[in-house]
């Protein structure tokens, strides 16, 4: 539906112009259509959207929120983000310094095609770093969170959870990947570098004992080959 909606207005770049009036009527229409799906389902699943105690409800996913966040994964997971926004913030002198290096090389006919996929390499590096340094914690936080709509039926809970891992596994191997690309650019880096390796790793490890199916789960629609 969101690609039809963004199909429709492929000739309308003022719907995508946040100061032009046409994208704020865009958006009040998503909203409403949106709405009307919402109590379209609701009535067909025998919900009444008017007695949810919205404040209780609020007040236990705090006090959800809060569980998790003090949970020893997620607290490590926070603290990866946090240790790679430092290595990468202070390593704009050293990419600089890179960068510098390899148009030199370029510049007197040196294994052109070398430099550039070496420029490639860490380029893709630092890509996948910034794509999955926050998306860990989420997904952590997410798997940890006791979901009062699940209570009734473990292995949904259960299996809702292993996704999430799953995905954050996904990105702490890929993470790892990553970070020995660069470690292997910036050897003057390597303390720091090896520091988050071992903090990233033993993280990974205690994720795969508290969560020990996780590996092997078949995610709907990403694990399962269809024809």
């Amino acid at each position: 539906m969101t690609y039809a909606m963004e199909a429709a207005d492929i000739d309308n770049p003022a719907s995508r112009d946040i100061n032009n009036r046409a994208f704020w009527y865009k958006l009040q229409e998503i909203f409403k259509q949106t709405e009307e799906m919402i109590k379209e389902i609701a009535e067909q699943m025998g919900v009444d959207l008017n007695s949810i105690d919205t404040k209780t409800i609020s007040e236990k996913m705090d006090i959800q929120e809060a569980t998790a966040d003090s949970h020893e994964l997620v607290v490590g997971a926070h603290c990866y983000g946090k240790m790679a926004d430092i290595w990468l913030d202070s390593g704009y002198a050293i990419f600089g310094k890179k960068k510098e290096e390899l148009n030199n090389l370029l510049a007197i006919g040196i294994e052109e095609v070398k430099i550039h996929n070496e420029a490639a390499d860490i380029q893709d590096a630092v890509e996948v770093i910034r794509w999955y340094q926050h998306q860990i914690y989420v997904k952590l936080k997410r798997a940890l969170i006791k979901d009062d709509l699940f209570d009734e039926n473990a292995e949904v809970m259960l299996s809702d959870a292993n996704g999430s891992v799953k995905v954050a596994l996904i990105g702490m191997d890929r993470s790892i990947g990553a970070w020995g690309k660069l470690l292997d650019y910036f050897p003057e880096k390597t303390d720091d570098v090896l520091d988050i390796l071992l903090h990233l790793d033993r993280l990974r490890r205690k994720t795969e004992d508290m969560f020990p199916q996780a590996r092997s789960f078949k995610r709907p629609g990403f694990d399962h080959m269809h024809c």
